[in-house]
């Protein structure tokens, strides 16, 4: 016997990426809806070989559902998920409106699967920020062995993370710069993105910081642990899908180099790919469609006592929202739910 499964925002990339992954890790499904907003109902999504037409979310009725994955935004989620979890069917919600709940566990199933207990008190589980997650894969196993003290991090964020309009910006801008009567100023962001970078991503903080930069401090404080010190600065980049990181990390504890690559060949959910010649690392066109957070360029930092550097590659849309999505799902099913 499997789970009947809804996955809401269907028809958005995220969501479209969740029914792809539910198909290819053969996700023990009986049934499963696809909805979407009214002005969508009816468009047809693909899960494994079978089409599905998505449905209403306004009007479906979550009832006999064992759980139901969310990409439709803060505001959609904000109406939903809770209909959804008082009918009984586990919410896994993509959005950021709960992962600051104390009430919501923020989970990254190979960091702190643990935490999925505490989904009861709202019967809701809240997928981390995409940045965050691919981070946190590569912090948790060095944390384990020497503490981290401090986490420095710059991103190099994809136009994928801003959704459909990004994408399409950064191609239809690309293709202006070539064509001198074909102006596409910016809309989606703030500057131009095409042979850009934009230093902002999400809204200013009354301290400078922008909101994305937020999220990356208290997530990781919540996942792996508050006395983490982190500081971001999170740059988007024309790069449409894939985010890279460049991770400055102090530990209490000397940690070699040698032995980093180790602890992190032998994590869940990394793949080291570190040699020191033209092309022995990855970049972000290397890690599309792939489920792994790939981890190079792993170097010791000599201005302090017990530092490292690497660099942090992911596909944002897989590992940073619909992956993490269903190995949530995975756990709870194991975990909690046993069936399938």
């Amino acid at each position: 016997m499997g789970y009947r499964v809804v996955v809401a925002g269907a028809t958005g990339n995220v969501g479209r990426e969740m029914l792809n992954i539910l198909a290819e890790r053969q996700f023990p499904v009986d049934e499963i809806a696809a909805l979407a907003s009214r002005k969508s109902i009816g468009t047809e999504v693909s899960f494994g070989d079978k089409t599905l037409k998505t449905m209403d979310l306004d009007t479906f009725d979550f009832t006999g559902w064992d759980m139901a994955l969310f990409a439709v935004g803060s505001e959609a989620t904000k109406k939903y998920a809770p209909r959804a979890a008082a009918a009984g069917c586990v919410v896994i919600d993509n959005s950021s409106l709960y992962r600051y709940d104390p009430d919501v566990p923020l989970i990254v199933p190979e960091v702190n699967a643990d935490a999925i207990m505490g989904y009861s008190k709202k019967n809701i589980i809240a997928n981390p920020n995409c940045s965050t997650a691919q981070m946190v894969v590569a912090l948790k196993p060095l944390h384990d062995r020497a503490r981290i003290k401090r986490v420095v991090v710059s991103t190099y964020q994809s136009v994928s993370g801003a959704g459909k309009e990004g994408i399409d910006e950064l191609w239809d801008q690309t293709k202006s710069v070539y064509n001198p009567v074909d102006d596409k100023p910016a809309k989606k962001f703030t500057k131009q993105i095409a042979f850009n970078v934009i230093p902002h991503i999400d809204v200013f903080m009354e301290d400078g910081s922008t909101k994305e930069e937020w999220k990356m401090v208290a997530e990781t404080k919540k996942i792996v642990d508050p006395s983490i010190k982190v500081t971001a600065t999170c740059v988007r980049v024309p790069v449409f899908v894939g985010h890279s990181e460049a991770v400055n990390i102090e530990f209490e504890d000397h940690l070699d180099e040698d032995e980093a690559r180790d602890i992190l060949r032998e994590a869940p959910g990394i793949m080291v790919i570190d040699k020191r010649e033209n092309g022995g690392y990855v970049t972000p066109v290397e890690c599309v469609g792939d489920y792994a957070t790939f981890i190079s360029r792993i170097r010791q930092d000599s201005t302090i006592d017990n530092g490292l550097n690497l660099w942090c590659v992911s596909d944002n849309l897989r590992k940073g929202a619909a992956l993490n999505a269903v190995q949530i799902a995975e756990t709870l099913g194991t975990r909690v739910l046993k069936k399938g």
